[in-house]
């Protein structure tokens, strides 16, 4: 069976709803997509900083938010054999929210038909005759679309079709948990990193009871690696294994979280230059979020960065396909122009936005990712310089505004 759709966001993820609920605060009608057969999230939980907020205020979703999670009075780095500290600034408003708060209240004012579940896509085209893009499902079926957006992270089908089809692994792991503390976890309102040569244990309370942690270490063998994939409990003995140096309290952390929680991640990445030197659309197709910038968790940024995406580019769209409403429409009834100028510039300005913002943000987590990994010394010491000179100021990134929807 063959349908139309006028915007088909692929991917029922943070972007992809974020991006169809910009697009409806804009007065704009979308259709996502979603391979799943219900609402999902990919990760315990999201560290959510100033810039995120910003986003997120501008979706009008921030104050629902806000009351799921309590807000970071400080940060602090230990390193562990020394028990040296040094203090890490914030710069704002930063909390830690469960993924699933943040993926519920996306998806809570869309209008009801928007979310379309258990439908992957498994390949995009051009219309030869149209220029239209044209999807093809898993069930046979084809969707004839005038707008397409890739939200369908790092293994995006749409991304392969404007060009960003290079992804890179990162010589090291990360480990993701809950741990829930019946009585109160009497923790300090605070982001702490705990590390040594082989380990570093980060986490943030939720609320007075949840804790949320991740654990980064270096690869090892495919063998090791495959097996710590499986098993949850294989997973985190071998975490609480390696932390004979910890606190006792910071063993118990790991030790007592939630084993449905625990998730083995391998870090893939987009490559920095590959977003500067590759389009970022092409025809009526457009990718955002991990589709386009998939990038580590060192600094914290791949959801605020997905959420700066959905902001700017239904800003953009609105801008170049918003018609004057006349004709004896309603006032509530909006006319769209898709035609091939207005889109082209449409996205010609998201990707004059957004194309410097992601570049520079996979750029410092890249260098990140080399002086955590196993890259060799000389390596490690040209990326310290390199750091020391294009990101002297840690906390910059936080500081970008997406703007106004």
């Amino acid at each position: 069976m063959s349908e139309e759709r006028d915007i088909v966001i692929v991917g029922g993820g943070i972007c992809g709803l974020a991006t169809a609920l910009a697009l409806h605060r804009k007065g704009i009608q979308s259709s996502v997509l979603e391979r799943s057969e219900t609402l999902r999230a990919t990760g315990a939980a999201i560290i959510m900083q100033p810039n995120g907020w910003r986003a997120l205020d501008q979706l009008g979703v921030a104050s629902r938010l806000r009351k799921t999670a309590c807000a970071m009075e400080s940060g602090r780095i230990v390193t562990v054999m020394d028990r040296k500290q040094e203090s890490i600034p914030l710069g704002g408003e930063v909390r830690c929210l469960r993924r699933m708060d943040l993926i519920n209240v996306l998806a809570e004012d869309l209008p009801s038909n928007t979310i379309r579940f258990g439908c992957r896509v498994v390949s995009v085209e051009l219309d030869p005759t149209t220029s239209r893009p044209l999807l093809h499902l898993d069930d046979g079926g084809t969707i004839k679309a005038k707008v397409v957006i890739g939200c369908d992270g790092l293994h995006s089908v749409v991304a392969s079709i404007v060009g960003l089809n290079k992804t890179g692994l990162y010589s090291i792991y990360v480990t993701r948990g809950f741990t829930r503390y019946e009585n109160g976890h009497g923790l300090k309102n605070e982001f702490v990193v705990m590390r040594t040569d082989e380990l570093q244990l980060g986490w943030l309370p939720v609320d007075d009871r949840l804790v949320y942690w991740f654990v980064t270490r270096k690869l090892t063998s495919p063998d090791s690696r495959a097996a710590l994939a499986k098993d949850p409990m294989l997973l985190k003995s071998s975490i609480v294994k390696a932390m004979n140096d910890f606190p006792t309290e910071a063993v118990q952390m790991v030790s007592g979280s939630d084993l449905s929680t625990v998730q083995y991640t391998e870090l893939r990445y987009r490559p920095p230059w590959e977003i500067l030197r590759r389009r970022l659309w092409k025809g009526a197709i457009v990718v955002a979020g991990d589709a386009m910038h998939a990038m580590a968790p060192f600094l914290a940024q791949g959801g605020a960065a997905s959420l700066e995406d959905a902001v700017v580019l239904a800003r953009c769209l609105a801008e170049k396909i918003k018609l004057a409403d006349g004709d004896g429409r309603g006032l509530n009834e909006t006319r769209l122009s898709f035609d091939k100028p207005a889109i082209k510039e449409a996205f010609e300005q998201y990707s004059k936005e957004r194309r410097a913002r992601a570049f520079w943000l996979t750029l410092q987590t890249f260098f990140i990712a080399c002086l955590l990994g196993s890259s060799p010394g000389i390596l490690k010491l040209m990326t310290v310089l390199f750091m020391v000179i294009l990101f002297s100021d840690g906390i910059g990134h936080t500081r970008y505004d997406c703007g106004r929807l």
